[in-house]
C-alpha cells in the first residue's frame, strides 16, 4: 500500500495470528443512516441488516421487553482491517448481552483502497488513503436509528484499536449520545483541542505496556503522532473535571489465569462521570482474552448513567 504499508501490515498480521490462536477498515463519505423497515430489525436474536449502506448486525436478547423497561445499547467498533463479524469472535459480547438484557450492534467500517476495512477516527488512525468518510456522523444516525426502533435508555461503545480511537472520536463529538467508553489498545486524538465534548462521558481505556502496534508510550502512523496510554486518559480526565491522583482499585484477570494481571487506576469525575485506566501487564496488541473480558468491560460500562 502506498501509505503506512508497516503499521497496516503489522495490524492486519497481529489480527489474523491472534485470531487464528483464540477461535482455532468502500472509500468515499458516508451516506445519512437511513432507517430500515422495524420488520427488518429483530425483535429477539440476531440478525443483519443494511443501515446507511454499511452491513451491521443487531442481537436483541429474549428478555427485551419494551413494554416492560428500556434497555442499554451497547456498539462494538472493529480494529482496523478487522470487520465486525470478527471482532464480536475476538470479543464474545453477545452472551453478557443475553445475560444483562443489552440490545447490542456491531457495525462494519468502509473498504478502503488495499480492501481492508476502517474507521476514521483521527488524523492518526486509520484513514491512510484519504477518503474521508464521516464515519463520526454515520455512528450518531445509526445509534439514534436504533433508538428509533427500540426502547434504548443510555449508549455505551467499546472499541479496538481502530475500533477505540473511534470510540474515543464518539465521545468527543457525541457526548449527549454517548453514556461511556471503553477503548482496548485504541488511542485518543493527540491534539487535545479536536476534542470538546459537551458533558462529560465515562472512559475506560485498557492498554497493554508491551503493545507492538499502538505503543503504550505513544508513538505516529505516516507522520501522524497519538498519545500514550497516560496522555489519553490524562486528556480525559481534563475533559470529565476529575478531581485528585485517583484511586488503586483491585487488579482484573483479563487474559487468563493466575495472578490478575491487570492493574486498575480510578478517578471520580464531574457529572458522575469516572475515568479508569486499566494496564495489561505484559499485554500485546491483540492479547488472548480470556473469560474474565467481557464480564469485566461490560461491568463497567453498565455501572455508568447519565
Amino acid at each position: 500500500m502506498s501509505r503506512n504499508g508497516g503499521v497496516a501490515a503489522r495490524i492486519v498480521l497481529a489480527v489474523v495470528v491472534v485470531m487464528a490462536a483464540v477461535s482455532c477498515g468502500s472509500t468515499g463519505a458516508s451516506k445519512p443512516a437511513s432507517s430500515p423497515s422495524v420488520a427488518a430489525l429483530p425483535e429477539s436474536g440476531t440478525s443483519t441488516v443494511e443501515i446507511g449502506g454499511r452491513p451491521v448486525t443487531v442481537h436483541v436478547p429474549e428478555s427485551y421487553d419494551p413494554a416492560k423497561a428500556a434497555a442499554p445499547l451497547v456498539v462494538l467498533l472493529h480494529g482496523y482491517s478487522s470487520f465486525a463479524k470478527e471482532q464480536e469472535s475476538y470479543f464474545k459480547l453477545t452472551p453478557e448481552s443475553d445475560r444483562r438484557g443489552f440490545v447490542y450492534v456491531y457495525p462494519d467500517g468502509t473498504v478502503d483502497d488495499r480492501g481492508d476495512r476502517f474507521w476514521n477516527a483521527t488524523d492518526a488512525c486509520c484513514d491512510f488513503f484519504d477518503a474521508q468518510p464521516d464515519d463520526s456522523r454515520y455512528l450518531s444516525e445509526l445509534i439514534a436509528t436504533i433508538q428509533r426502533e427500540y426502547r434504548i435508555d443510555r449508549v455505551y461503545l467499546i472499541g479496538h484499536s481502530n475500533g477505540g480511537f473511534m470510540a474515543f472520536r464518539m465521545a468527543c463529538d457525541h457526548a449527549d449520545q454517548v453514556t461511556a467508553v471503553a477503548s482496548l489498545n485504541g488511542a485518543t486524538w493527540n491534539d487535545a483541542t479536536k476534542c470538546r465534548p459537551s458533558e462529560p462521558v465515562s472512559v475506560l481505556a485498557v492498554h497493554g505496556d508491551a503493545d507492538e502496534t499502538i505503543a503504550f508510550g505513544g508513538g505516529s502512523i505516516d507522520g501522524s503522532t497519538y498519545p500514550s496510554a497516560a496522555t489519553t486518559v490524562a486528556q480525559w480526565r481534563e475533559h470529565d473535571g476529575c478531581t485528585g491522583d485517583g484511586r488503586e482499585a483491585a487488579a482484573v484477570d483479563l487474559v487468563g489465569g493466575a495472578p490478575a494481571e491487570t492493574s486498575v487506576r480510578a478517578w471520580d469525575c464531574t457529572g458522575n462521570a469516572t475515568v479508569q485506566a486499566w494496564t495489561i501487564d505484559g499485554g500485546t496488541h491483540v492479547p488472548p482474552l480470556g473469560p474474565g473480558f467481557a464480564p469485566a468491560v461490560t461491568d463497567f460500562l453498565l455501572a455508568q448513567r447519565d
